[in-house]
């Protein structure tokens, strides 16, 4: 076949693979099933029982028998498998992998031991008429036992994800059980290899495999994520050419699918581990996660499913015994799989109901089997009967478990552990702090520079956010001494650190990091009266929050000039922290009594946040206070709600702050004052309690001075304690101020 007229063969296999995959898809997610299920249809439909029957020429034109055109497929289908574990990986919530750990090992060794003593019983009952070949009948039912055996882990997970089930503690399980399924699946079809291609057990290559994985896997958990990270920091602070970092992100995963590859395991275990230590990276993953799902559901997903119903010749079936063959191998592997891993449930600590869930998330063969009885099917270890007979159990298990899996779903209660979780991670996937992937510090020597550092270390401390200090020192010649304070600074943050991720450890709020694992701080340096064009060089590296702490603070009615022009030179969140009181002394890390203003305002609730945060990493307390304009003076500035129900509105507010605290595991005091002037109740509250911060989330104004509202003027003139204006949007017209990409400090 010409060069010219392969590639537009397979631009037009692309399109109507595409095509197709997406509208019966889409047809099916109306009527309530996944996508997947409609693809492989759509295949099925495409495929020589269907298509091939109907229009056999158009059919051969399309999908010609020619090993070039297969492999141009076959390459974009081998890409979806890796993307798709990839996304898979960086999904898997680690914490939760690892405590499904022993129900996980339960359910892969029962479910693979007693399907695969039914695939060999099968085998060894098959009569000398339907083997290829009856003096190898060993390596037939072995083959046999293996298609019946292993889960497909790409089908598990793209079932478990579209359904919605990926972060529930069950579809862990049934995900964590799939890989093992996979990994060991691979390691025992090398022994079939070696008994086929050899007659005689490969004991050195088994060995190999075995050992390999365990190292692999070993090495990967311990050392890589930070590996991971260091390159991804690399990748968005260096290179400054479009998209670097998803062609960084794909290159791990390339090399990590070779290295298991090598080992004598399949490559998607390669491919899910590196989605593993990219999801745990705690920078980038959020925006390159929508980036490359979008990639893997347009176009790899649709063709790579697409095409495991077009390898299915289903007219095979109009034979009565081959009938009643497929039909019992689809009976023994159902049955053989569900019973194997509800057994391991039970063994691994799981509830009935739990069980029964993970016995119908195992039962789906799907791609994995597809290849296994291609490998059979080239050795001659099976014909084209049995392929056929295990290729139509592949894909009915695969149909049949995305219905099971639902309904078992929805017969099963969610323990309190489990609600809680899924609703911090629902808070999280709403709230301010969770987003900030980087932080930037941003302080000079100052009480207020300490103290600024201090709390960045407490708000890194639970997600060990990667968190860079800017030295301003108003004698940049004097590069020593201002490497010197940069180190102090960035001293002070990981202590901070430290001692809040021992908080964290201790709450189980930290579901993203090891209490161990430390918080990675750079630090660099910068002249303070350039602090606008400094901070706006280092920016466009990609951080989620600015938080600064320089002396002088204030100036006149507002904050001194370069505290201005260093907010103004970040295009992003920002927060100013001013040392007062205790923390301008030896005191600064004692633990912090914070009072915070609520409103009920997006500006409000970001400073709640952060206020939570910081007095759960420091062992402190807080105090949520509500303050209602009076009713004589104010009542034409008050929204209508509040006007008409204001001690429930105020009600409201409050306990939308509590809830953030349980989130939290810290107890937050609400106070609701309903009427007098909002300074004089912050004043008189910060003087009666124990309070020895004070945070505020505000919005700039336009204006060249930055001014953040008269009750943030009012508190940065006359309040006693340390303040933290939270600020969740840019200075008006910071952005204009940001440089490009490849310009430097």
């Amino acid at each position: 076949m010409a060069h010219g007229a392969s590639v537009a063969v397979f631009i037009a296999q692309l399109v109507v693979l595409l095509g197709g995959g997406r509208l019966a898809g889409e047809l099916m997610q109306r009527v309530g099933q996944p996508a997947v299920t409609g693809q492989i249809l759509a295949g099925v439909l495409l495929g020589p029982s269907v298509l091939g029957a109907l229009a056999p020429q158009l059919w051969h034109d399309l999908f010609p028998a020619v090993a070039q055109q297969q492999a141009m497929l076959d390459a974009v289908a081998q890409l979806g498998i890796l993307l798709l574990l990839l996304i898979t990986g960086m999904e898997t919530d680690l914490s939760v992998f690892r405590n499904a750990r022993r129900p996980a090992v339960a359910v892969s060794v029962s479910g693979i031991i007693v399907p695969f003593l039914c695939g060999c019983l099968l085998g060894a009952l098959l009569p000398d008429g339907m083997l290829p070949q009856p003096q190898r009948r060993l390596i037939t039912t072995l083959f046999l036992g293996t298609a019946l055996a292993i889960s497909s882990v790409k089908i598990v997970a793209l079932v478990v994800r579209e359904l919605g089930f990926l972060r529930r503690t069950v579809g862990q399980v049934i995900l964590a059980a799939a890989i093992l399924d996979d990994t060991v699946g691979w390691i025992v079809l090398s022994v079939i290899l070696g008994l086929a291609l050899h007659g005689a057990l490969d004991f050195a290559g088994v060995a190999h495999s075995v050992l390999g994985v365990a190292l692999f896997l070993a090495l990967s958990l311990a050392f890589g994520r930070r590996l991971v990270f260091r390159i991804l920091r690399w990748s968005n602070d260096t290179l400054t050419s479009e998209m670097a970092n998803i062609t960084t992100i794909l290159m791990i995963m390339g090399l990590l699918a070779l290295l298991t590859n090598v080992l004598g395991v399949h490559f998607v275990l390669g491919a899910f581990v590196a989605g593993v230590l990219l999801g745990q990276s705690p920078m980038l993953t959020r925006q390159l996660g929508a980036q490359l799902r979008g990639l893997i559901i347009g176009l790899f997903m649709p063709v790579f499913f697409t095409l495991v119903g077009l390898t299915l010749d289903v007219s095979a079936l109009a034979r009565p015994q081959f009938l009643w063959l497929t039909l019992g191998l689809i009976g023994l592997a159902s049955l053989g799989k569900f019973l194997g891993a509800f057994v391991g449930g039970r063994f691994g600590g799981l509830t009935p109901a739990e069980s029964f869930a993970v016995g119908c998330g195992m039962n789906a063969r799907g791609s994995t089997e597809v290849i296994v009885a291609s490998i059979g099917l080239q050795l001659g270890a099976l014909d084209p009967h049995l392929f056929t007979a295990i290729v139509t159990m592949a894909v009915v298990t695969t149909m049949a478990m995305p219905p099971m899996l639902r309904w078992a779903f929805s017969r099963l209660p969610m323990s309190e552990e489990e609600r809680a979780r899924l609703e911090r991670e629902d808070f999280e996937a709403r709230a301010f702090l969770p987003r900030v992937e980087r932080l930037l510090v941003a302080v000079d020597a100052s009480p207020s520079g300490h103290f600024a550092s201090h709390v960045a270390g407490l708000l890194a401390a639970a997600r060990r956010t990667p968190t860079t200090v800017l030295q301003l020192d108003a004698r940049r010649a004097d590069s020593e001494r201002q490497a010197k304070l940069a180190e102090r600074s960035g001293a002070l943050v990981e202590e901070a650190a430290a001692a809040g991720a021992e908080a964290s450890a201790a709450s189980g709020v930290s579901a993203l990091a090891s209490a161990t694992d430390p918080v990675d701080v750079t630090m660099r340096t910068g002249a303070r009266d350039s602090a606008q064009s400094t901070v706006a060089a280092e920016a466009h590296k990609g951080y989620g929050l600015l938080l600064i702490g320089c002396e002088p603070a204030a100036e006149g009615n507002g904050f001194a000039p370069q505290i201005t022009q260093t907010a103004q030179g970040f295009p992003g969140p920002f927060a100013i922290a001013i040392a007062r009181g205790q923390q301008r002394g030896s005191a600064a890390a004692a633990p912090l009594h914070v009072l915070v203003t609520v409103s009920g305002t997006p500006a409000s609730r970001q400073g709640a946040e952060v206020a939570v945060a910081l007095a759960h990493a420091s062992r402190g307390s807080v105090t949520a206070l509500y303050v209602g304009a009076s009713r004589e003076r104010s009542l034409w500035r008050m929204r209508f709600r509040e006007a008409l129900a204001p001690r429930g509105y105020a009600d409201a507010v409050v306990r939308e702050i509590t809830e953030i605290g349980v989130l939290y595991g810290i107890d937050v005091r609400g106070e609701i004052r309903q009427s007098g002037s909002v300074r004089n109740v912050v004043l008189r509250e910060l003087a009666r309690g124990p309070h020895n911060l004070l945070v505020l989330g505000v919005s700039p104004r336009s204006g060249e001075q930055l001014f953040l509202g008269e009750l943030a003027a009012e508190m940065l003139a006359r309040a006693g304690s340390s303040l933290l204006f939270v600020c969740a949007e840019p200075v008006p017209g910071a952005e204009a101020e940001m440089p490009p990409a490849n310009s430097s400090a």
